[in-house]
């Protein structure tokens, strides 16, 4: 799974989307497509132009997850009086809490020597 970060990106400069399609030329539309992660085709010259414009690498502004890092789960809404489901995807670092559990073990375990 690829993420885009452009909702982080926009926070972490204190940008509205407007100002960054104007900054960057990218249609707005467009922009919302990427803030949401809907867009299923990204243009290298707008990679190249939201760099820019952010000042950063491109892994600041996208990033991939193996497959096996996803879990998918389904939430509920409720809009004009009936339930809906709404699939959400989370990255789950599974290996992340097996990492955290060693370091707390050797940390306790440097107090027994």
């Amino acid at each position: 799974m690829i993420k885009i970060k452009i909702a982080e990106m926009l926070g972490k400069h204190k940008m509205s989307r407007k100002d960054l399609a104007e900054a960057t030329g990218i249609r707005q539309n467009t922009i919302g497509l990427l803030y949401n992660e809907e867009i299923k085709r990204i243009d290298v010259e707008w990679l190249d132009k939201l760099c820019k414009v952010f000042d950063c690498s491109l892994t600041d502004i996208i990033e991939y997850y193996p497959d096996d890092m996803i879990t998918e789960e389904t939430n509920y809404t409720v809009a004009e009086d009936k339930i809906k489901p709404v699939a959400v995807r989370r990255i789950v670092f599974k290996d992340e809490y097996l990492k955290n559990k060693l370091i707390r073990k050797n940390e306790n375990n440097k107090d027994n020597f």
